[in-house]
């Protein structure tokens, strides 16, 4: 095509040309997209490794035989121990009022001890 046959082309017909060595349209977004994905993959890969190092995800226990028997004692319900400390309560305010008891407690100790000490 010479370039007078060239200058009379409309603009359609010009942006309808291929440049050479540029791929096909319909395929220019695949290729990052697939790079985008493997390094997504990479990172969460690493990432898992790092979570597991720092103990913020459980590490994976070896898969168990058809004919493997469970190690260790058996582990059934805790006896219950009636000298054991009551659980801290759950609640704000119930943690508060417990604070507040216990410190008033320890006060009115104190106070005795003192007194016992100085009479």
């Amino acid at each position: 095509m010479d370039q007078e046959e060239q200058a009379r082309r409309s603009v359609e017909k010009l942006s309808r040309v291929p440049r050479v060595g540029a791929p096909p349209r319909s395929q220019r977004g695949w290729v990052g997209l697939v790079v985008l994905l493997i390094a997504l993959v990479i990172v969460a890969w690493l990432a898992q490794g790092a979570l597991k190092q720092y103990g913020l995800l459980p590490a994976q226990a070896p898969a168990a035989k058809p004919g493997d028997l469970p190690r260790g004692p058996a582990i059934g319900p805790a006896p219950v121990d009636p000298t054991e400390a009551t659980p801290a309560p759950s609640a704000p305010t119930e943690r508060a009022r417990s604070v507040e008891r216990t410190m008033q407690r320890d006060a009115e100790n104190l106070s005795r001890r003192i007194d016992e000490q100085t009479k």
